[in-house]
């Protein structure tokens, strides 16, 4: 060690007797304006390398200004114009002079949430009203992965330590060092002053210097002898502020002189009376040192350069870590003797919601916290991301259940829970939200009336709908919409006829029509017929009419199938709540109530953020039951989770995530009105259906007993039977076929049971891929939670590949009764179709409303392919339609 130590001081010793022979000859000048040039022509490359892998990479430098101080503008058109010659986009926030530093740090607060902002910089000064301590508070808020000015007392801090490297190092410092480097001179073991102790020059630049092993002194306006201290140095960075205070004899001779002074002196001979100098002499240095920087053209457009650099390899920063983002698995303590559902619930602790929306990259102004573990997200989240490309669409669907229920929804975070926490892909749940109901069950005009009435009526009806204010009338915007559904194309109140009044005014609501029932939330089966309007004070309005529960509401329906706010109020308003005497339906826009109804769920509109077990995403979103709506979860819960995991333009195809969302009860309830209304709406293309098959439903459906709620489960259920599991197979067999129909791949997943046997499994398995599955695989994530899911997983991956073949069943163009025979023979396998009278009156009154053009949504039984519960397997013959239509429409509108 000793022996190289003295090399390196002989060396050194040598080096700088060449330097001071060569400063003899003047003084070589660092031209900091070319190396400044490559600098940017080198970003500028860099850029344009980047984009040409990723299109959508773009760095973007922020910059704050408070008040427009002419130095303060100079400075900041520089850097605009610096910055967007080499393809960094810039942004100006310029605040008036006065404003506060509180309202300032609440702008670098947005700035820093602001994805698409790679770095900021508030201009300093700020204003005489700022303290130094306010002033620090601003230059502390921007955070310190978008420091490019390097202030940020974590990367002062950690540039001070030898134990770390900052984000950013301060930009003028760093063109110091890189002016210094070009000249090749040796940094290690030289003697270096600093003149000045600031922390934007002089302190960061002692501290780099120190990094590279110099000897370092730092001087300032106390230093003693300071003559003497600059004449031992090799390299002198001046940054003190004063004229040309250092001259040329105080230099050692060959030293190294870096002039970061920036100042004003008279000169009558420049047309602005005065001359920028720096800190040191120039005349006279330049004749001692070996190197030296000019003033300006040295450290000034360096800084710049500087800035840019920063910029950049903030931009870079940033789109890497948001690409590395992962969700962080939750550890699973899993127990041979699986205990209760609360139990394993009350076991484990989620992590913070506002953790996992990180992780799966939320931003936090995405995001409305309720409570620590769940949350709204907020739907700009589509805007940000609507140019990625969307993630796999994977529906979970089942064969026909068992009332005992087949383990879909368990299939579903299982498989989630795999694809993210074990094989550490992008993976969403979405599900709908479950409802009271099936959890605690187990699975007048005041206008008078009669001979006391104001006549005539609909007149006095219309001048209170129509008031007159300030002496003139004027239809409100929903009176319009209903003025235009009649055909009267009039806009002046004062202008219609007595018939036209009466017709917008009076509803005439036939009340054998009324479809829409009050809602609740917890079943209670007393209250599905009901007499209401008995009171005395109801003037006689007395009828029949019934509770539903929430799930079974129009307006769940249309929540789960919106695709915004505009469009909810829309759909809400365009629901058929009656029809009138005429034969014409009656809406809630007629009832002038589509706006509370937008306003009531404004909220309800964004979907739920919460996790599974292992701390993987789930989107718990609507609600509606699929024997009598839809039954599916949200569109808007679907499009943010295939948007948050899809792929920007040139990633590769292992970087796709998946959504698995859920259609309720086997695949010909929820699958099939997933496909036909679902998709029809929101555009989604699926590429693939999940089936979860059980033995014991294939059981029943072979011949088995009944399965029934709170009764023990027959022995056949309990031990091997192959004969009644293969019979059964058809079932499943079917929804594969069903599947097929709507091009899209089919996996087959059979949720174990404790009871099943290898033999059982497997032959359900064979079956499934006899019948038409591109896979079929045994799971058993409800003992091993995600573990037990990864072999599905897999063949999710694997089976998803390659693009869609989706196309849907039937065409609008087609009669309801066509489209309903379509679904009869297609899905269900009968032969046929016949409609009650009542049924029939249905059809025929829909399709003259105008309501013929939409998808069907069948209502029946979910325990059957046909309309009788008790037909299993797969029966064969005409399907009556002897209830009631759907009454929910036009929710597809």
């Amino acid at each position: 060690m000793r022996l190289s130590i003295c090399r390196t001081a002989r060396s050194l010793s040598v080096y700088h007797r060449t330097m001071a022979t060569q400063a003899e000859a003047g003084a070589k000048v660092i031209n900091g304006t070319a190396l400044a040039k490559s600098i940017r022509e080198a970003a500028a490359n860099r850029i344009k390398n980047f984009q040409a892998k990723y299109p959508r990479f773009q760095p973007t430098l922020a910059i704050v200004q408070a008040g427009e101080r002419p130095d303060s503008s100079t400075y900041v058109r520089m850097k605009a114009k610096a910055a967007e010659e080499i393809g960094i986009k810039f942004k100006h926030v310029l605040v008036a002079a006065e404003t506060s530093a509180d309202k300032i740090v609440g702008i670098v607060g947005k700035l820093n949430d602001d994805a698409q902002v790679s770095g900021i910089l508030v201009q300093l000064p700020l204003g005489e009203h700022v303290t130094p301590e306010d002033e620090r508070r601003v230059t502390e808020a921007v955070s310190p992965e978008k420091d490019v000015d390097g202030f940020h007392a974590y990367n002062i801090g950690h540039l001070s330590s030898r134990a770390s490297d900052p984000l950013f190092a301060p930009c003028t410092p760093s063109a110091v060092i890189r002016l210094l480097e070009s000249t090749g001179v040796p940094i290690a073991g030289s003697t270096a002053v600093v003149l000045g102790r600031s922390d934007i020059v002089g302190s960061p630049v002692a501290s780099m210097l120190r990094h590279r092993d110099a000897t370092v002194t730092q001087c300032h306006s106390r230093t003693q002898n300071i003559e003497a201290i600059i004449g031992s140095a090799d390299i002198l960075v001046a940054a003190i502020g004063k004229a040309e205070f250092v001259k040329g004899s105080w230099l050692k001779p060959g030293a190294v002189v870096i002039d970061v002074g920036i100042n004003y002196v008279p000169d009558a001979t420049k047309k602005s009376g005065q001359r920028l100098v720096g800190d040191v002499e120039y005349s006279s240095a330049s004749q001692v040192a070996s190197y030296i920087t000019p003033v300006p053209g040295g450290v000034g457009p360096m800084t710049v350069a500087m800035l840019m650099e920063n910029t950049l390899d903030s931009a870079e920063r940033l789109w890497n870590k948001s690409r590395e983002l992962k969700v962080k698995p939750l550890p699973l303590d899993i127990l041979e003797n699986v205990p209760s559902d609360l139990e394993i619930a009350r076991a484990q602790t989620p992590k913070p919601i506002t953790q996992l929306a990180h992780e799966i990259g939320l931003l936090p102004d995405e995001l409305e916290s309720y409570g620590k573990y769940k949350a709204k997200v907020d739907l700009s989240v589509l805007d940000r991301l609507a140019h990625r490309k969307d993630g796999k669409y994977i529906v979970i669907s089942g064969i026909t259940p068992t009332p005992l229920g087949e383990g879909k929804s368990t299939t579903t975070i299982g498989l989630a829970q795999a694809l993210g926490a074990e094989l550490g892909r992008p993976a969403f749940a979405c599900v709908r939200q479950p409802s009271q109901g099936p959890t605690f069950g187990i699975k007048g005009g005041a206008a008078g009336g009669g001979y006391s009435q104001v006549i005539p009526m609909d007149e006095a009806l219309f001048s209170r709908l129509v008031p007159t204010k300030k002496g003139k009338r004027e239809f409100a915007p929903l009176m319009l919409k209903r003025l235009q559904k009649l055909g009267i194309n009039k806009t002046d109140p004062n202008e219609l006829t007595p018939e036209e009044i009466t017709r917008f005014a009076r509803l005439d609501v036939d009340l054998d029509t009324i479809t829409w029932n009050r809602v609740m939330d917890t079943n209670d089966r007393f209250l599905r017929k009901i007499t209401i309007g008995r009171n005395s004070t109801e003037q006689g309005h007395e009828r029949e009419t019934g509770f539903d529960i929430a799930v079974a509401s129009e307006c769940m329906a249309v929540l789960a199938l919106t695709t915004g706010l505009e469009d909810m109020q829309a759909r809400l308003g365009a629901m058929v709540v009656a029809t009138s005497k005429q034969g014409d339906p009656i809406t809630a826009d007629d009832i002038g109530v589509s706006g509370a109804l937008a306003v009531l769920m404004k909220d309800a509109i964004k979907p739920n953020l919460m996790q599974t077990l292992q701390g993987t995403p789930v989107f718990v979103h609507a609600g509606p039951f699929a024997n009598i709506a839809h039954g599916n979860s949200s569109i808007l819960a679907d499009k943010v989770a295939l948007k948050l995991a899809g792929t920007e333009e040139g990633d590769p195809s292992d970087r796709v995530g998946y959504v698995l969302t859920e259609g309720g009860f086997g695949a010909d309830m929820g699958m099939e009105k997933f496909c036909n209304i679902k998709c029809r709406v929101s555009g989604l293309t699926p590429d693939a259906t999940v089936i979860v098959a059980t033995t014991r439903a294939l059981k029943m459906h072979g011949g088995g007993p009944d399965v029934t709620p709170g009764k023990p489960l027959s022995e056949v259920y309990t031990s091997e039977d192959l004969t009644t599991l293969k019979e059964g197979c058809k079932n499943l067999v079917k929804h594969i076929q069903n599947s097929k129909k709507f091009g899209i791949k089919v996996i087959v997943a059979v949720n174990q049971f404790a009871s099943d046997t290898a033999a059982e499994l497997e032959l359900v398995r064979q079956e499934a891929l006899a019948g038409g599955a591109d896979a079929a695989v045994v799971s058993n994530h409800w003992a091993e939670g995600g573990a037990g899911a990864r072999a599905l997983a897999e063949a999710v991956i694997a089976t998803c590949e390659g693009e869609s073949n989706f196309k849907f069943l039937y065409d609008l163009d087609l009669s309801i009764e066509e489209k309903i025979t379509a679904i009869s023979k297609e899905i269900y396998g009968a032969d046929g179709i016949e409609l009650s009278p009542l049924a029939q009156k249905q059809v025929d009154t829909y399709t003259r409303q105008g309501y013929g053009n939409l998808p069907i949504c069948m209502a029946k039984t979910q325990y059957s392919f046909s309309h009788d519960a008790k037909l299993k397997g797969v029966p064969t013959g005409k399907l009556s339609f002897s209830h009631e239509n759907s009454p929910s429409l036009t929710c597809w509108i």
